[in-house]
């Protein structure tokens, strides 16, 4: 097992709201790259959740070879960049964008890796449940480079300051769980910290299965571009879009071909968060 690279993560079902159950620990959902990390004294491999190899992009995390001695083990975790000590997804791909990972670039970005379970420690745990697991990765000693996701009891209490720090969401994990490749149950839930706000709609772009609507806001008295939602073909407000007169590129920060109408309807929408760059991050069209 230690050697099967492909294997692919436990996937998480999805609920809008958060509850309280003692039959679940809650974990911080941590905005970063899902992966599985493969380490012994002698060998390190970083496969993403699609099993793409990462090893090469992230070598400081190399180090958590001091944590296992002359153990086999695979972590499941996520990879993540932080800034003033809240994971930015954002700076994590300022850092995944440079084709040469420098000595300037890892002082400038550094990442670490949080692990929140572990599936292998020279033997197989997956039959093990999750609290068994959880006992067993505390096992190993937190580092610069390697920390332990913390289960917490109180889920809404959880979330309410999740809410407060403007994190990505919670995680409920069974407790009893057992780890299930590549499957996604009701043993692991993750609830989002969802936004919603509305924007003016200023152009679509017509894709092979849907369109694109391209949503912006106004600042200082010019029209932004903080990005574009997918509707299906045949949703109303495409019938509505196309009877409006085609208009002017108003954007000051989006310079591509669409078709493009005066910008006065208004669409709410639902995100994760804004990039530095003002950009939504996951929109979805909330109508």
């Amino acid at each position: 097992m230690f050697h099967d690279y492909r294997l692919r993560p436990m996937l998480l079902s999805e609920e809008k709201h958060i509850f309280q159950d003692d039959d679940y620990f809650y974990e911080i959902k941590f905005d970063g790259i899902r992966a599985f990390i493969y380490v012994s004294k002698d060998e390190f491999v970083i496969l993403s959740r699609n099993g793409n190899k990462l090893t090469n992009q992230y070598p400081e995390l190399r180090d958590i070879q001091k944590q296992v001695f002359n153990h086999h083990v695979i972590f499941d975790g996520e990879i993540i960049a932080t800034e003033n000590g809240i994971p930015s997804f954002s700076l994590l791909q300022k850092r995944n964008r440079s084709k040469r990972v420098s000595e300037k670039l890892m002082e400038e970005v550094p990442v670490s890796f949080v692990a929140f379970d572990v599936l292998y420690d020279n033997r197989d745990l997956t039959n093990f449940p999750l609290i068994k697991r959880k006992e067993i990765l505390n096992q190993f000693l937190d580092s610069l480079v390697f920390h332990k996701s913390v289960p917490y009891e109180n889920g809404p209490m959880l979330f309410k300051m999740v809410k407060k720090l403007g994190l990505e969401g919670v995680v409920l994990k069974k407790k009893n769980s057992l780890y299930t490749f590549g499957c996604r149950t009701h043993n692991w839930i993750k609830v989002k910290n969802i936004q919603v706000d509305s924007f003016l709609v200023h152009g679509y772009i017509e894709n092979e299965k849907t369109y694109s609507l391209l949503l912006g806001e106004e600042r200082d008295h010019a029209l932004y571009y903080v990005g574009k939602v997918s509707v299906g073909k045949n949703h109303p407000i495409i019938k509505e879009l196309k009877k409006k007169a085609f208009f002017h590129n108003q954007f000051v920060n989006f310079t591509l071909k669409a078709f493009f109408i005066r910008p006065v309807r208004k669409v709410r929408v639902r995100y994760l968060e804004r990039l530095k760059s003002g950009v939504l991050r996951h929109p979805v069209f909330d109508e």
